[in-house]
């Protein structure tokens, strides 16, 4: 009989409750002809009914005989069980459907009770949890088919119905107890719990395969108990991975700088940092005392008062609506003039993660760069224009020093032998000077970013051989010999880049070695393809270049005491490497010196200035070399 079919009453010092039971209760009352439903009124009708029945009550209440008798009323029957523990006595009343024969029910009860048994087994056998039931005789009565999937037992071993007792030796055997010292006094334990008159407290089972079991027992009125064997391994196992996980997310936001808190939809404070403490002036206890945000607020208004700032937070925090709650940026100002910058994002369980970071030494840092910045644009584009003024300033008496040096050469015959020379003089300083100055200006150039290249198709022996022819002249005049060379046959073809810039650069090499090669000696330029590049080379038989000054031969004014301007080699490097190359050197101490020049076969035009005219040193290495 199910439960909610029975009236549980409990009798203590002559008083009479109700347990459970209500509705069984009230057909007690019916069948005894008692017209309140009250637990006192149906145990007087109980004792008022027959002097039999009130003999077996009164040894239950005072004695703590345990009866079972049936009780006739004027419209039915009412089967009556006691039993006692300790000073309480309880009463389990079952209303009957008729008077005659109660020791053998109608047909239809019977049925009825086959069904519920049935049901009730259809049901446990689909829950998940083990369930097990004994009878008054402490033997096993029911189990679903979790219980022996739990314990891995045998059908054919629960199916003899073994008693409690038996059933903790087997498992205890098959060490699948919870392990204890003293396996009677835990055996005793678990078999008190017949003796129960209430739903014992659920404990916790540690078995030694690693499950924990949540064990419960809910006893019976008629006798016995059962148990419900629930597996909670997972459950503790993510919860305690949910505890390390909140552990090391609290562990990783104490280490940020930022102030972080993290506000819940119902706007309560659900996570913070210690940086969150630090930045607003509060310790933890303050906060736990008001999690809510208006409360979290209120320590923070000290700082920053902007109210409308700290309403419009909340509801971002508050508002469901997604386009309300997405995320936003700033930047404000405190009491003390300190800048602050937030951020606010939306997390996926509906929570708001807020952080704030003092910027203010940043700003300034920002601010102080900028001005830095404007500064040094200021003064390149001074530099620039002075350079280029200064430039100006100097082709005009230079063109003039120049054409008057021109003319007297021209009228040769009619100086004197003495003046000649000095005249010539002139003009190749002049020369050498309108030449310094055209490499200062394509120097600012390169430095401003604003020299471009004019690329076109060049042919490469036609270059080498129009270079040796403009300096053969000169060559002669120095007693050299100077010759071009190409090593991979009759033709190079053409590479891409701009012709005139390449002309500059053979000419600032050929005119460094006319000027460092003693006479008798000889130059040669050649030209080579291979690994699809260009190189490009000047040797001379000069007294090449000591190794100490070798590495800064392409320095701006690296030159010795006779390089004037000194930038016709740092002019050749940065004009190759504008053509995607590079430049070599090759010398050593008595042996001359090989410049080679690496191109690409097909340039591309720069969008900025090279690096070397960006980080260029200003030196001067030892006096002698004469390179420039």
């Amino acid at each position: 009989m199910a439960v909610f079919e029975t009236a549980l009453l409990r009798v203590n010092a002559g008083r009479v409750t109700l347990v459970a039971g209500e509705e069984a209760l009230a057909a007690c009352a019916f069948a005894l002809g008692v017209a309140v439903c009250d637990a006192g009124f149906v145990f007087e009708a109980l004792v008022a009914s027959d002097a039999g029945v009130a003999r077996a009550l009164d040894g239950l209440a005072y004695r703590g005989e345990a009866c079972a008798v049936t009780v006739r009323g004027p419209v039915g029957a009412i089967r009556v069980r006691g039993r006692a523990a300790g000073a309480l006595a309880w009463l389990s009343l079952e209303p009957l459907e008729a008077v005659a024969e109660p020791a053998s029910p109608p047909v239809a009860t019977v049925r009825a009770l086959g069904v519920g048994e049935a049901a009730r087994d259809l049901i446990l056998n689909q829950i998940g949890d083990a369930v097990a039931v004994f009878d008054a005789g402490r033997r096993l009565a029911f189990h679903n088919g979790a219980f022996a999937r739990l314990w891995d037992l045998t059908p054919a071993w629960l199916a003899d119905r073994p008693s409690h007792a038996d059933l903790l030796d087997r498992l205890r055997q098959l060490r699948r107890l919870p392990e204890t010292q003293d396996y009677a006094l835990f055996k005793t334990a678990e078999l008190a719990r017949h003796e129960a008159l209430a739903v014992s407290p659920e404990v916790i089972w540690r078995l030694p395969d690693g499950r924990t079991l949540r064990v419960v027992s809910l006893p019976h009125p008629g006798g016995g108990v059962s148990m419900v064997f629930s597996d909670v391994t997972p459950e503790l196992r993510l919860k305690s991975q949910f505890n390390q996980l909140i552990q090391v997310q609290q562990a990783t936001l104490d280490k940020l700088s930022d102030a972080v808190a993290v506000f819940g939809a119902d706007a309560r404070l659900k996570l913070h940092n210690e940086a969150f403490e630090r930045f607003w002036g509060v310790n933890r206890a303050r906060i736990a005392q008001s999690p809510d945000f208006d409360g979290v607020v209120e320590f923070c208004r000290r700082r920053l008062h902007d109210l409308r700032f700290w309403e419009d937070l909340k509801a971002r925090i508050t508002d469901p609506d997604p386009a309300a709650r997405a995320a936003a940026a700033g930047e404000l100002t405190t009491a003390d003039r300190r800048i602050v910058a937030y951020q606010s994002r939306p997390l996926p369980d509906g929570a708001t993660l807020i952080s704030f970071a003092d910027v203010t030494d940043t700003r300034r840092l920002e601010g102080a760069l900028a001005d830095r910045e404007a500064a040094l644009s200021a003064t390149e584009r001074l530099k620039r224009e002075f350079v280029r003024s200064v430039s100006y300033e100097l082709r005009t008496p230079l063109t003039t020093i120049i054409g008057y040096a021109e003319l007297l050469e021209s009228g040769a015959e009619r100086l004197s032998a003495r003046a000649a020379p000095h005249v010539s003089a002139i003009r190749a300083a002049a020369g050498q000077l309108a030449r310094s100055i055209d490499n200062v200006l394509a120097t600012a150039e390169i430095d401003a970013g604003e020299l471009t290249l004019e690329l076109r198709d060049v042919d490469l022996v036609a270059l080498i051989e129009a270079a040796a022819s403009r300096w053969a002249g000169d060559a002669r005049a120095a007693g050299l010999t100077l010759a071009a060379t190409a090593t991979a046959g009759a033709s190079l073809g053409l590479i891409r880049g701009d012709a005139g810039r390449l002309e500059e650069v053979l000419d600032h090499l050929t005119e460094n070695a006319l000027r460092h090669t003693p006479p008798g000696g000889s130059i040669t330029l050649s030209a080579e393809r291979a690994s699809g590049e260009v190189s490009l080379s000047v040797a001379d038989t000069g007294p090449g270049i000591p190794f100490h000054v070798q590495a800064h031969i392409f320095d701006r004014f690296g030159g010795g005491d006779r390089a004037g301007a000194g930038l016709g080699l740092a002019l050749v490097k940065a004009l190759v490497e504008l053509h995607g190359g590079w430049v070599a050197l090759e010398s050593e101490p008595g042996a001359g010196a090989t410049f080679t020049c690496h191109l690409p076969e097909a340039a591309e035009a720069p969008d900025g200035r090279p690096d070397l005219f960006a980080a260029a040193a200003v030196g001067l290495p030892d006096a002698g070399t004469g390179r420039f």
